[in-house]
């Protein structure tokens, strides 16, 4: 998707107005297809792929971020707190190479595995593989990893493909936008639908299911670990950037914290700043600028003296603990899932 067209279209999925009614039909062939889909999964003409796993899914219904790799992140960091032995597959969007399947290694960057898989690594030292087939990732990580009880399958609720025991759908303040299907509307599929736990990022007009809230770290972290208090920078002029679905969120929260923003640089999500203008580490920069953890990893190796703001979710613990009860239902005690990771 263009830059112009990732600004463009999602602001027509806010309403049913002109542009919206024009994409209708569209909507209507892309229902009946993911209607047939459906149904021939329903009906075994396609297999769903079981692993030797509990598998839960990590997605949402509408097109662009909603907060799934925070939540991803958050999960897994949690379930390892619980003692549970945890992988990730994930289908690594935005690598160079989207056939292969493969292991997140630490010296891996965003061109080989994808921005998010090597973010959610560094996070949580959980096995990461990456593929587009995620039955046939999960099953290389259990090669790999054989002790790892649940495997966490980020942004994979459309991904029928794959067996899955555990559903998470996670919404932002968009909540369904304007109802319909793309490319009129948002939805990826129908909603309502059933999953097991619906997770608010922000606040929306959607009922139901639990709340968490986004915020900012009150620091950024340049390429060589040095952190810096974005108090610090209050009274300045500093520029932003960021690489995400919905780029005006970050200089929104950035806004919050009391900082100026002379120049915001909104590009497409999973941008490679192949682009970006390259800076020695020894030179400094005209202003501060400050990017997300995501973008971070691929900014850093043209400009290491960008600040990454990491970004905190704090979830209600009435999720958890819906999460643990579904766990204890259906995948057990975590009592021998330490081994082997």
């Amino acid at each position: 998707m263009s830059r112009t067209v990732h600004q463009w279209l999602p602001a027509q999925w806010l309403g049913r107005g002109l542009w919206a009614q024009v994409l209708r039909p569209l909507s209507w062939v892309y229902g009946a297809l993911w209607l047939v889909r459906q149904q021939a999964y329903r009906w075994g003409y396609w297999q769903r792929q079981r692993v030797p796993a509990t598998v839960i899914v990590v997605g949402n219904v509408v097109a662009g971020g909603a907060g799934k790799t925070p939540t991803t992140i958050a999960l897994v960091q949690h379930l390892q707190a619980q003692g549970w032995a945890v992988g990730v597959v994930s289908r690594g969007h935005g690598r160079q190479n989207m056939q292969d399947t493969r292991s997140v290694r630490p010296q891996d960057g965003p061109a080989l595995v994808g921005d998010e898989p090597v973010l959610i690594h560094q996070a949580t030292g959980a096995p990461v593989w990456v593929g587009r087939e995620r039955a046939e990732a999960a099953r290389q990580l259990l090669r790999a990893h054989p002790g790892v009880r649940i495997i966490v399958c980020d942004d994979g609720l459309q991904h029928l493909a794959l067996a899955r025991d555990i559903e998470i759908c996670v919404m932002d303040q968009r909540g369904v936008g304007n109802g319909w299907l793309l490319p009129a509307g948002p939805l990826r599929e129908p909603w309502p639908r059933a999953v097991d736990l619906l997770l608010h990022t922000e606040k929306s007009a959607l009922n139901g299911g639990f709340q968490a809230r986004r915020s900012l770290a009150a620091w950024g972290v340049n390429a060589a670990g040095q952190r810096t208090p974005l108090s610090a920078l209050q009274g300045q002029s500093v520029d932003a950037v960021a690489g995400l679905a919905r780029p005006e969120a970050f200089f929104d929260m950035l806004r919050e914290l009391g900082l100026q923003l002379a120049h915001t640089h909104a590009l497409p999500d999973h941008a490679d700043f192949a682009d970006w203008p390259q800076t020695p580490p020894d030179q400094p920069l005209l202003r501060p600028l400050l990017c997300t953890e995501k973008d971070a990893v691929k900014l850093w190796r043209r400009q290491p003296q960008a600040l990454a703001v990491p970004l905190q979710l704090d979830v209600e613990a009435g999720f958890w603990a819906a999460l643990d009860a579904l766990l204890a239902e259906r995948a057990g005690s975590p009592v021998s899932s330490a081994h082997g990771q």
